[in-house]
């Protein structure tokens, strides 16, 4: 999902991101869910609201929405609150149903309906398994285990209110469901990286932080990954839809090679020094490699703008005359500038890509060959820089 912007206006209209609440991640709400369900079973009653601990000390609690305890197995459900992040997952119903296994099995973990599951290899989970990240899976043996070392075997057999309750053990099966994940999952990246039939269970502190994108970053990397695992070679990453039809119509390349980059050139060109593919072609819009190119890393608004002195300094360099850089310095839009450029037939496009690879190429630190390609909002070339000798 593409974030709908990165600052919230405060109400005396001044931009504060430390306005912005903090929310809890889906591996924080299975933990909770898991938690209640799991300690119902040994206890015969769903705490409610339940605790956790995080990874990083936080102890929050959360309200069920749902539970339910039959014999062997407990549900229960807990509201996913994203706090002021734009989270696609924001106010879904995350579901844990635990049920009793054979001591020694440890915890198995299963996708119920709304979960995906893996199908690439290149992720941290094996080809098969339940979209459940490593995080949250760490998050929840670590709270099961905690209620079984609790609980130990010395309820085992007993009855509460009518209902048999057991010992702990900590051996279970796990199944996390989020009720109508796989229509959410179309609006992530899911179904890029190859993971099908619904939602990943993310996170790894289990705090959202309003507008981080962590989850944007995560795919991209995870992105790179399963291109690797993929035995591909050649990469695209782009600002947007225009900018990746067009790079790649250029080579006609899979699915799998296309990286959704956005605005974050930082979080791709940084995860690439340490995890290198052989060539990157890095495509977008005019204006975004504008600001890649006078040196910015996260090119949304709200962390960069185009310096419109700087392309008129770039204009006079390639020849124009002051009136036409005095027209640039007061243009409305990069792209008054690159059309004013065009019409003075000078390549300002080319001059961008070139810049834009100089600043990129000092980020990857060698070992991927780049290039540079700029659209117009037509998808229509208007500079490059860079290429590959095959």
């Amino acid at each position: 999902m593409r974030p709908r912007g990165y600052i919230i206006e405060t109400m005396a209209g001044q931009s504060s991101k430390e306005s912005l609440r903090k929310g809890w991640t889906t591996g924080a709400c299975a933990t909770a869910a898991a938690a209640s369900a799991y300690e119902a079973l040994l206890t015969g009653r769903f705490p409610d609201p339940v605790g956790i601990i995080l990874p990083g000390g936080q102890t929050p609690e959360f309200a069920l929405s749902r539970s339910a305890l039959s014999g062997e197995t407990a549900t229960a459900g807990v509201i996913k609150d994203a706090g002021d992040d734009p989270d696609v997952t924001h106010g879904a119903e995350i579901i844990a149903t635990v049920t009793l296994a054979p001591p020694g099995s440890g915890i198995e973990f299963r996708a119920g309906d709304g979960v995906g599951t893996v199908t690439r290899p290149g992720l941290a989970l094996d080809v098969g398994e339940p979209a459940i990240n490593p995080g949250p899976r760490g998050m929840m043996t670590t709270a099961l285990d905690a209620l079984a070392e609790t609980h130990g075997t010395s309820v085992n057999g007993t009855s509460v209110n009518g209902t048999s309750v057991h010992g702990g053990s900590g051996d279970v099966i796990l199944t996390i469901s989020i009720p109508g994940g796989q229509a959410l999952a179309e609006k992530t990246m899911n179904g890029r990286l190859g993971i099908i039939g619904g939602l990943s269970v993310l996170g790894t502190t289990g705090i959202v932080i309003p507008y981080s994108c962590s989850s944007w970053i995560h795919a991209i990397h995870r992105g790179v990954d399963v291109a690797r695992a993929s035995g591909l070679t050649h990469i695209a990453a782009a600002t947007g839809s225009t900018s990746e039809s067009a790079v790649q119509a250029l080579y006609g390349l899979p699915e799998t090679a296309l990286i959704d980059m956005g605005d974050f050139a930082g979080g791709l060109l940084k995860y690439l020094r340490q995890h290198p593919v052989d060539k990157l072609s890095l495509a977008g819009g005019f204006a975004k490699l504008t600001k890649l190119a006078q040196g910015h890393l996260h090119l949304h608004s709200s962390a960069s703008e185009v310096d419109k002195d700087g392309l008129a300094r770039w204009l006079g360099e390639l020849g124009a005359d002051e009136s036409d850089c005095d027209a640039a310095r007061t243009a409305n839009t990069a792209g008054e500038v690159l059309s004013r450029a065009q019409s003075l037939n000078l390549p300002l496009g080319d001059f961008v890509a070139r810049r834009a690879r100089e600043v990129a190429m000092a980020t990857l630190s060698g070992g991927t060959a780049l290039e540079i390609l700029v659209y117009d909002r037509r998808g229509r070339q208007v500079g490059r820089a860079g290429g590959f000798d095959d």
